[in-house]
């Protein structure tokens, strides 16, 4: 939150002015309040209290910076940049309202006129310390690396001792591969600041990519002496001395980390963050593997080694880590989805409905698992199975969107068409927005031939939330076919195939038009596409294309 400090001679410089008597104890009264006001919440009452104190002196560019902060408190940072910048104009020179108006367009991600505004105030006052770090930050950010070495180098030539400056000089030579530049700043930034962590990570960048084994290794110990509760370094040793062969020193920094990690989730977190975000699973197994030594009950390690196991595919291994994670993990809902996709994945249908069926019975009350569970036996088409689980997820939270859409796919696939239609106006009802719901809705009753002009507004709705879906588009243009609006249905039903193009129901209904149309030759081709891509029943569309073919 951008804040100003009032001065504490507040009083005196408004006694001290030339206005009148009666004027100075108003203005003093009326900024009083409105500090009180502000204190209270009241941030609408303060906005009035000081623009009185602003009518009563409107020379004083600190009232209207006070203002202006008032306008950032609401979130009005449009009437904020107003007031800041007829300030500016008015008293250019005013570097507390620059700063204000620099940080207030960096928030609002408008980086070049922050930049200009930090420029303009080290140009008045190159001792604003603080100034040079937000710009060298928004350099940076931008890969502006020539102009924030140049930022820094000012810092650093004011302010030798900064050894933030020479810390950032030092990032951006390792950028430029300058490495000897680069190690003597992150020296200088440790002889100023022994006690900070990360130079020492630069320094070892550094000294990695130069092969200097020995000093990464020292430099490492040196790190852990200083604080030997140092996930990273631990983590990061514990790899350097497993590649070079020394099982027993990894083992035992890994059994450390893995035994600490049961109170200090902050280890698993450091895990996730150097090995997984950053796709490195072969370095993350060795170092869960190890940690599993010293922790080797712990959910979250079985969670993360599993995630790191199908990052690099091998899903078996990864099913059985996500096995061993406790039903009282924090971890244990996501293990058991990702072992349900990991089964989906694999087409072992039937393996995951029998896993499945056993949680459910374990957790009965869990309506996620019933979805999954629901799902699977839909795959299987053992739709009163399906309904049954469903249902019984819908006994728990009767509310769930996503248990009533499931539901009504597994009535229309079952051919219980009003039931479908029930469930998906249930969804409607819970989520008016729902654009597969609406799709869906609509698309069955153009199939069933009825309700055409809700049909329409159904997906004309749905086409509102996803205006780029083949599927919701290919809708509209069926239900303009059963409408016999064909030029209507022509148009959408083309778009529909540029965006999905290999859809076999998108290609045969697009047929269907052209045939209307006394188009043949574009209806067979579209039905020859189609039933190149169709796997099943295929029967009606052969008929079709027999017919034309017969035709010839």
């Amino acid at each position: 939150m951008i804040h100003e400090k009032a001065p504490p001679s507040l009083a005196r410089e408004i006694k001290e002015d030339v206005i009148g008597a009666d004027q100075t104890e108003s203005r003093y009264y009326y900024f009083t309040e409105a500090q009180i006001q502000q204190k209270r919440g009241n941030l609408d009452k303060a906005i009035m209290y000081l623009n009185q104190a602003i009518h009563t002196d409107p020379e004083s560019p600190y009232l209207q910076r006070e203002l202006a902060i008032l306008y950032i408190k609401k979130k009005d940072n449009t009437r904020a940049l107003g007031i800041l910048e007829q300030v500016i104009e008015k008293f250019p020179k005013d570097i507390q309202s620059l700063i204000i108006y620099g940080k207030l367009n960096q928030g609002l991600n408008k980086k070049e006129d922050a930049k200009t505004a930090y420029e303009k105030v080290l140009t008045i006052d190159p001792q604003q310390q603080d100034v040079y770090l937000f710009l060298g930050g928004m350099y940076m950010q931008d890969n502006e690396l020539d102009k924030a070495l140049k930022n820094y180098q000012r810092l650093i030539h004011r302010f030798p001792q900064s050894y933030v400056g020479h810390f950032f000089i030092g990032k951006i030579y390792l950028s430029q591969g300058k490495l000897k530049d680069a190690e003597d700043k992150f020296q200088q930034t440790l002889a100023l600041n022994p006690d900070l962590e990360e130079p020492h990570f630069e320094l070892l960048t550094i000294y990695k990519k130069l092969g200097k084994e020995k000093k990464v290794v020292q430099l490492y110990l040196d790190i852990l002496q200083k604080n030997p509760r140092n996930v990273r370094a631990g983590l990061e040793l514990g790899l350097v001395y497993h590649k070079k062969g020394l099982a027993e020193a990894s083992q035992k920094l890994f059994m450390e980390l893995g035994a600490r990690s049961i109170l200090e989730r902050e280890i698993v977190r450091q895990v996730i963050q150097l090995y997984v975000d950053s796709k490195q699973y072969n370095d993350a197994i060795v170092v869960l593997q190890g940690m599993l030594q010293g922790a080797p009950q712990s959910s979250d390690l079985f969670y993360i080694a599993g995630i790191a196991y199908d990052g690099k595919k091998d899903k078996d291994s990864a099913i059985i880590n996500f096995k061993k994670v406790a039903p009282g993990s924090r971890f244990y809902k996501d293990a058991v989805v990702q072992i349900s996709f990991l089964y989906q994945e694999q087409e072992k249908i039937e393996q995951a409905i029998g896993y499945l069926e056993g949680v459910v019975q374990t957790i009965p009350d869990n309506p996620e698992f019933l979805l999954y569970l629901g799902s699977f036996y839909e795959d299987t088409n053992a739709y009163e199975k399906a309904e049954n689980v469903l249902k019984q997820g819908l006994k728990v939270d009767s509310s769930n969107i996503r248990l009533h859409f499931r539901l009504g796919v597994v009535y229309d696939k079952w051919g219980r068409k009003l039931e479908s239609i029930e469930e998906m106006k249930a969804v409607i009802d819970l989520d008016p927005k729902h654009a597969n719901a609406l799709n869906y809705l609509g698309y069955t009753y153009a199939e069933l031939g009825e309700n055409l002009d809700e049909a329409e507004r159904l997906i004309k709705a749905a086409l509102k939330e996803k205006p780029d879906d083949g599927y919701i588009t290919d809708s509209l243009g069926w239900v303009y076919f059963k409408k016999r609006l064909f030029t209507k249905a022509l148009k959408y039903l083309e778009k529909a195939v540029t965006l999905v193009p290999d859809d076999p129901t998108i290609l045969e209904h697009l047929g269907d038009v052209y045939l209307e149309i006394s188009n043949k030759e574009k209806a067979l081709e579209f039905y020859q596409r189609s039933l190149r891509k169709k796997e099943k029943d295929t029967a009606d569309l052969e008929k079709k294309i027999q017919g034309l073919m017969g035709e010839e």
